[in-house]
């Protein structure tokens, strides 16, 4: 496991948030390493499905953090997400499906009560078809969604106002939603033995 050092306590924080989140038995989920020139401090998380055999879903985690704060993001820290998820051939062509995808977002984050400003984001589809000696094999399609947003801060202390460990869920929510799996019940959690690969 790659080890991540802090410049500041407040990142120091997110990191054990970060790393205490479970994570639901259908994924599995990694640190990867983080990009060292977006910010003084930076984490990144990336999930898959576990089971290689169901349809493809996926997606990277990306949390900065600069103590100084960056104007563009209104805060310290910024969360940058990625999902890429197989859908239905028949869906492909659904004229809403963007807006259903974006909708994901918003009710991904509602759902860990996530506070964040400056969100924003794209959704794109991707369709494949095949011809020639491939013609019998079934049209393929991807969703794939990307976002970012900061975290919501105390305008008097900086301090972030969430436990940033629900901006992971919420994507990792999003993730769920993208891959057509339910959400579970209230009160239900997740049982996080080995789904996280590579922590000791």
């Amino acid at each position: 496991m790659r080890t991540i050092t802090s410049r500041s306590d407040g990142f120091a924080r997110a990191l054990e948030q970060v790393r205490a989140v479970p994570v639901r038995p259908e994924f599995d989920l990694d640190e990867a390493p983080a990009p060292q020139r977006l910010a003084p401090s930076s984490l990144a998380l990336t999930v898959e499905r576990a089971d290689p055999d169901l349809p493809e879903a996926s997606g990277r985690f990306v949390l900065l953090h600069d103590p100084d704060g960056v104007d563009e993001w209104e805060g310290s820290f910024r969360a940058v997400v990625f999902v890429r998820a197989e859908i239905e051939a028949d869906l492909v062509d659904d004229p809403m499906l963007q807006d259903v995808g974006w909708s994901w977002v918003l009710e991904a984050l509602a759902s860990t009560g996530s506070r964040s400003t400056q969100l924003g984001g794209t959704v794109t589809r991707t369709s494949g078809h095949s011809f020639g000696t491939m013609v019998d094999r079934p049209s393929d399609g991807f969703l794939e969604i990307r976002a970012s947003w900061t975290p919501s801060e105390d305008s008097a202390t900086g301090e972030v106002l969430d436990d940033l460990g629900q901006h992971v869920t919420a994507w990792l929510n999003l993730t769920a939603l993208a891959a057509g799996l339910a959400p579970l019940p209230p009160g239900i959690t997740y049982v996080d033995a080995a789904r996280r690969r590579g922590r000791r």
